[in-house]
């Protein structure tokens, strides 16, 4: 007998679309798709994060380049289907991610389950509120397995009455971080004299006008940082030459907090200042 009405149209996936529902597809090198936008075809090369987001890029047949947020929206012989990142790579992510959790942001193996060992009697000593704020932020977990802590100096000009009123020893040891230490400056001087006070101090430094100098430009997307002339406020001058408000101290502070929030580890740090900042935390912390 016929059925006169047909077969059962909600027994079937009716919502469908015509060509088909997408499927996953891993986006494999040298898999060729068709980006359904754009019309662009090309083959897979390579794929990576970028700008928040994973992108695949297609090389078409004239060796033109061309990068698509990874996900859905492209075609493989004309069925749709979602580009997912391939196994190789997402077992790359998930190794690199266990990596970086046995690590600190110093590259020191992390010590897990240890508490912040009591205050010992050294100290490191550093310029400010910007060098003790990013001293913390790389190598704070390391400090407190240590018992070390970082005070703010309000300056370098009286180092040797600071040193002689803190008495070092040899349990009690003292290192330094000082900006700007090259030759022929004010602070070479004042170290020249303040080294004289104590065998158990230790006082290193940096080349750069301002500890924000020691973070890496490319963090920044700058080729280098500004040079800012002779008789300009530096931190005003250096966040007017990156577009950001610098009109108050209020603007000065949220620089830094962007600068300070582009610092990921010990790798986007000028190699000068991590030399000086391990040597004075083995000083302060080896017997």
């Amino acid at each position: 007998m016929m059925d006169r009405y047909g077969s059962d149209v909600l027994a079937t996936d009716w919502r469908a679309p015509r060509r088909g529902r997408a499927q996953e597809v891993e986006a494999e090198t040298g898999l060729v798709v068709e980006d359904v936008e754009t019309g662009w075809v090309g083959a897979v090369v390579h794929v990576e994060k970028a700008g928040g987001m994973t992108v695949v890029h297609l090389e078409d047949r004239k060796g033109r380049r061309k990068g698509f947020p990874l996900g859905p929206g492209f075609l493989i012989d004309g069925a749709p289907v979602v580009l997912t990142p391939p196994a190789a790579a997402r077992r790359a992510e998930l190794e690199a991610a266990r990596k970086a959790t046995t690590r600190t942001a110093s590259g020191s193996v992390r010590v897990v389950g240890q508490q912040a060992r009591v205050a010992s009697g050294s100290r490191i000593w550093v310029e400010g509120r910007h060098d003790a704020e990013l001293v913390e932020k790389v190598w704070g977990d390391d400090l407190r397995v240590e018992g070390v802590v970082v005070e703010m100096l309000d300056g370098v000009d009286d180092l040797a009455a600071e040193i002689r009123a803190f008495s070092p020893t040899p349990d009690r040891r003292l290192g330094i971080l000082v900006d700007h230490l090259v030759p022929g400056t004010k602070e070479t001087r004042i170290v020249a004299e303040a080294e004289k006070v104590s065998p158990h101090v230790r006082i290193l430094g940096h080349p750069y006008v301002d500890v924000w100098q020691s973070v890496k430009p490319a963090r920044l997307g700058l080729d280098a940082w500004p040079v800012i002339e002779r008789g300009r406020s530096w931190k005003h001058g250096i966040l007017a030459e990156l577009g950001w408000p610098h009109a108050n101290q209020t603007d000065v502070a949220l620089g830094w907090k962007k600068i300070l929030g582009s610092v990921r580890s010990y790798s986007d740090l000028e190699p000068t200042l991590l030399a000086s900042v391990e040597e004075l935390i083995d000083f302060v912390t080896v017997p």
